[in-house]
């Protein structure tokens, strides 16, 4: 495993966005917002590159926005 100073960096900045979506979409009962902030919160577990990182983190956002502007 890698535990370089970036990729916790990376790891830290990434589960805080995936807490914030998470505390948002409870409270509003938004299940993209959600299950998004559970999936931005848990990748970093099994992601150790920071390019890899910052690679799934942009899809995951991406589904988010895709998922909301759909309507859900």
């Amino acid at each position: 495993m890698d535990f370089s100073t970036n990729s916790m960096l990376v790891s830290l900045v990434v589960g805080t966005i995936g807490l914030g979506l998470f505390r948002y979409g409870k409270k509003q009962e938004r299940p993209p917002q959600l299950l998004g902030g559970i999936a931005l919160m848990a990748y970093p577990l099994f992601v150790t590159s920071v390019a890899g990182m910052l690679t799934v983190g942009g899809g995951i956002i991406a589904a988010i926005v895709l998922a909301v502007s759909a309507g859900y």
